[in-house]
């Protein structure tokens, strides 16, 4: 029997479904309780806590929100039939290919993509540019929401999951990948402990909770380490950004010339930097959107600027380095390898610092924002996928394409992350205060 047949993914998509639904209505239904009794959340000084009940605007959007929770519902299903059939039950990953696209996008890219809290603390809180500081706690959440969907990735992608924790304990020492392990626990719980203020302010919004516990204290007395977090999170980043590189540099004959080089830690770094500046563009632009609330344009702009100059960087370095390895004949070669280099130069980093050095159009919304979705999707995704899978093809041969379940799956953790930044974003205080427009 073929696994789609299967009742049991049948069964574990509808549990996928039902389980988060009975969830939401349980939470919905206590907080109501809650809300009902006098005194227990409202109070003069604060919001009342509002938990509306959906409504669509056309029969279109409800579809388009049920066809969303039937795949979010199916890839928790797959996840599941993951750990009760093995990885080799819903991907096509072999011996002879064994990282695909959970470590190429979830992992590597999820990592990059989270780059823009350490990029945007440090600019704040080292390098004194105060003016970006509306900035931080989007960015921060944006961060720990990314590193916790890596961590979620990486538990189903491993073989044996239930020895995530042994790196913890056994360390070894030359290992690049026990590294990157170390460092991306460690600055998660940086990124926790950076959020946790926010999370403090938020519950002090709730009178019960802020007669019985210290949580402004507590969050006052975080806030005198932000200088001390900051730092942390620049080494931790720093390491673990360059390290995934350095994984790749280990694999010389197998890795296409047109990505590998000995300096790969040093690109990933400076790529990471980009793309960080790159995402807090994005981030801030998608909720600013859906929460009707002000663009921080002339911040926004500035930070398209300055990604430019390090996309400028980036690019000098990685064609210095082809020619310098005697590579640059294979930029004009016909085949798969050499387009998705061109694309993923020409999209993701040419046009992008086009559109972010000429200043009339940096400072058009739809401009600034389209630049930083290339820079995002061709300079930084494309490339680590470029690195992970289409530069070892001429080496292993077409033997591997991720399987639609593979693919489901990323999309339901990406989907996750995205609620997640929603109802955070809704519920604890994530942007400055200002006028709605």
């Amino acid at each position: 029997m073929s696994l789609i047949a299967s009742p049991v993914l049948w069964l574990m998509i509808a549990l996928g479904v039902g389980i988060p639904l009975v969830l939401i209505a349980g939470v919905r239904y206590l907080a109501y309780r809650l809300a009902g009794r006098p005194d227990s959340i409202a109070s003069p000084s604060f919001d009342p806590l509002e938990l509306p009940l959906p409504r669509f605007a056309s029969s279109w959007q409800a579809v388009r929100m049920l066809v969303w929770v039937g795949l979010l519902g199916g890839g928790v299903g797959i996840i599941v039939l993951r750990f009760v059939y093995g990885i080799g039950a819903v991907t096509n990953l072999s011996d002879q290919f064994p990282w695909g696209l959970w470590i190429g996008f979830d992992v590597m890219s999820g990592v990059a993509l989270a780059a823009g809290g350490f990029v945007i603390c440090a600019a704040v809180h080292l390098f004194g540019l105060k003016r970006f500081a509306p900035l931080t706690r989007p960015a921060v959440l944006t961060a720990f929401l990314g590193y916790l969907l890596v961590i979620a990735a990486l538990v189903v992608d491993l073989g044996r999951p239930y020895n995530i924790w042994r790196p913890l304990v056994h360390w070894q020492h030359h290992s690049v990948l026990w590294e990157v392990g170390i460092c991306v626990a460690t600055y998660t719980t940086v990124l926790f402990i950076e959020f946790l203020p926010v999370m403090l302010e938020g519950a002090h919004r709730v009178q019960a909770v802020a007669r019985r516990l210290p949580v402004m204290p507590v969050a006052r007395m975080i806030r005198k380490f932000t200088v001390v977090l900051a730092v942390l999170a620049v080494v931790l980043s720093t390491l673990h950004q360059s390290s995934l590189g350095s994984l790749w540099v280990l694999v010389p004959e197998k890795l296409s010339p047109l990505w590998y080089s000995l300096y790969l830690p040093v690109f990933f770094f400076i790529s990471a930097v980009a793309v960080g500046l790159a995402m807090t563009i994005v981030e801030s632009t998608l909720s600013s959107r859906a929460f009707k609330r002000g663009l921080e344009l002339d911040l926004l702009a500035d930070l398209g600027k300055y990604a430019a100059v390090v996309l400028v960087i980036y690019l000098l370095a990685r064609f210095a380095d082809l020619i310098a390895r005697g590579a640059g004949p294979l930029l004009v070669q016909a085949n798969l390898q050499t387009a998705f280099f061109w694309l993923e130069i020409g999209l993701g980093v040419v046009v992008p610092i086009i559109l972010f050095s000429i200043r009339p159009l940096r400072y058009r919304p739809a401009v600034l924002f389209s630049a930083a979705v290339l820079v995002v999707v061709f300079g930084v995704v494309l490339n680590r996928l470029n690195v992970s899978w289409i530069g070892l093809l001429p080496y292993t041969g077409p033997v591997y394409f991720p399987s639609w379940m593979e693919i489901l799956v990323s999309f339901t953790l990406v989907s996750f992350g995205v609620i997640a930044f929603g109802l955070a974003a809704k519920y604890l205080p994530v942007f400055p205060a200002e006028a709605e427009r």
